[in-house]
C-alpha cells in the first residue's frame, strides 16, 4: 500500500497551524535570530537571502480607538495616514507595544497577521501584489512563511492599499 504524501509540516505556531488547518501552501524558512541586529525583518531578508521588498512586516496600529495591522515591506515602513484611511479612519498611530503583543498573542519582532489571539482588521500594501510570493513573520523571532499575497490576504480577510513608504 502506497504511503500518501505527508502535508507541509507545521513549525506549531499559531500562524502555521492557521495556515496548515486552511489547507494553504506555505513554506516556512527558519534561521537564527541575533538580538542585537537592529531590524528583525532586515535580519529575516538577509538570513534568508530574500530581497527586502518581499519580506513584509506586521506592525500593529491604533486607529481612531481601534487596533489595526499594516503589512509593510521590511525596505519601507508604515504610512499611518493612508492606514487611517484604507480602513475608514482619521487618525492612525502606532500602538503600545505591550498591547499588540497581548492582542494578537505574539512577541514584537514575531508578530505574525496570521493566526492573532484577536482577529483584527487587517491591510496588505498593495506592493505584494508585485511578487508570486512574500514572507510574513511566522509568529516567532527566526521564523518566516512564504505563501502567496492573495492567500495572505484570503486568510487575514485583508484590505490592500498603498500604505507603505520607500
Amino acid at each position: 500500500m502506497a504511503k500518501k504524501p505527508k502535508k507541509q509540516q507545521s513549525a506549531g505556531t499559531p500562524a502555521t497551524v492557521a495556515l496548515t488547518a486552511a489547507g494553504a501552501d506555505f513554506t516556512v524558512h527558519a534561521y537564527d535570530h541575533d538580538p542585537s541586529h537592529p531590524s528583525y525583518g532586515e535580519e529575516a531578508a538577509e538570513a534568508m537571502g530574500v530581497p527586502p521588498d518581499r519580506v513584509f512586516k506586521t506592525l500593529v496600529a491604533d486607529v481612531d480607538g481601534s487596533l489595526v495591522v499594516g503589512v509593510v515591506p521590511v525596505a519601507g515602513s508604515l504610512d499611518l495616514k493612508a492606514l487611517a484611511a484604507a480602513v475608514g479612519g482619521k487618525r492612525a498611530a502606532m500602538a503600545d507595544p505591550a498591547l499588540a503583543e497581548r492582542t494578537t498573542g505574539y512577541v514584537r519582532g514575531g508578530i505574525s497577521p496570521l493566526g492573532q489571539r484577536k482577529k483584527l482588521t487587517t491591510v496588505l500594501d498593495d506592493s505584494a501584489r508585485a511578487h508570486p510570493t512574500i514572507c510574513v513573520s511566522a509568529g516567532r523571532r527566526g521564523l518566516e512563511v512564504e505563501l502567496a499575497p492573495a492567500t495572505l490576504a484570503d486568510l487575514t480577510d485583508a484590505v490592500l492599499a498603498p500604505i507603505g513608504r520607500p
